[in-house]
């Protein structure tokens, strides 16, 4: 009895170390120092800090990124497959809504609007694709550093909620 609760506490010990150590990885990709010289003026006076305004990446638009994957072309017709589109609503609404909302930034990004932003292939490649995408597109990264911290609130709280039932 002793040895399988050493081994359980031993498994949720890896668990937490795994997760503190993405957290710390995270952290300190996103708290990378700032090279750049200041800029001085006449006097000994510096110039005002210029601020960079970084877009955030699922807002970003990136027409011309494809991904990495599988998907390398598509041609989208001019009319829409309706069999093909009701298949992909019973996809989504099984697949997708526990992370997506389709008008709202959730526990991942909305996709209303994504091919205004992403490429057709892109948006394939990250469906099809999602390890290797993370691991490789720079967008990819970019969204997933983004969400994250709502993944990681979000599976604490559903812990508690479970630990509370």
């Amino acid at each position: 009895m002793h040895s399988k609760f050493a081994k359980l506490k031993s498994r949720t010990m890896r668990k937490y170390l795994k997760l503190l150590s993405m957290i710390a990885i995270a952290t300190v990709l996103s708290c990378g120092g700032n090279d750049k010289k200041k800029e001085e003026t006449g006097y000994g006076k510096k110039a005002p800090a210029k601020v960079e305004k970084k877009v955030a990446a699922s807002q970003r638009i990136e027409l011309t990124n494809k991904g990495v994957g599988p998907i390398t072309s598509i041609t989208l017709g001019a009319e829409i497959d309706q069999d093909m589109a009701a298949h992909g609503k019973d996809v989504y609404a099984k697949m997708c809504t526990a992370c997506h909302k389709a008008d709202k930034k959730f526990i991942g990004p909305a996709p209303t609007g994504i091919l205004e932003r992403r490429t057709p292939e892109w948006v394939m490649n990250m469906i099809l694709n999602p390890e290797q995408m993370v691991k490789e597109d720079p967008l990819a990264k970019d969204l997933l550093m983004e969400f994250m911290e709502l993944l990681w609130l979000t599976n604490i709280l559903l812990k508690k909620k479970l630990e509370l039932s």
